[in-house]
């Protein structure tokens, strides 16, 4: 998938799209599990959320300060998570019955629609 076409706004708003080849580099998703060596551990429970979202710094310089703010309203009140939770305007848990890629598409097409 080229997701240069499927998000045609994000991209016009990149400074440097040269290294951006998948959503990961835009959008990281990763499944939350029991790991005791992880700092995230203390903050996003894997019983509570299943997987942790981390918008890459390159995505929210695109995007800018006020915007991630109103997406992580956004995202809280969206009904594909069934628990959220922002540590921070960069780093989420969720719970969602969605897996990585279905998330990482979920939060882009946010921005793609609500934000740029």
């Amino acid at each position: 998938m080229n997701i240069a076409k499927k998000y045609p706004k994000i991209f016009s708003h990149l400074n440097d799209t040269k290294f951006v080849d998948e959503m990961r580099d835009l959008v990281v998703v990763d499944e939350n599990f029991d790991d005791i060596d992880s700092d995230e551990f203390d903050v996003f429970d894997p019983e509570d959320y299943n997987f942790m979202i981390y918008i890459t710094p390159r995505l929210q310089d695109t995007i800018g300060k006020e915007a991630m703010k109103t997406l992580v309203q956004k995202l809280a009140k969206v009904g594909e998570f069934e628990s959220f939770y922002a540590d921070d305007v960069d780093l989420y848990g969720v719970k969602s019955s969605l897996d990585e890629d279905g998330i990482a598409h979920f939060i882009l097409m946010i921005f793609e629609k609500e934000l740029l």
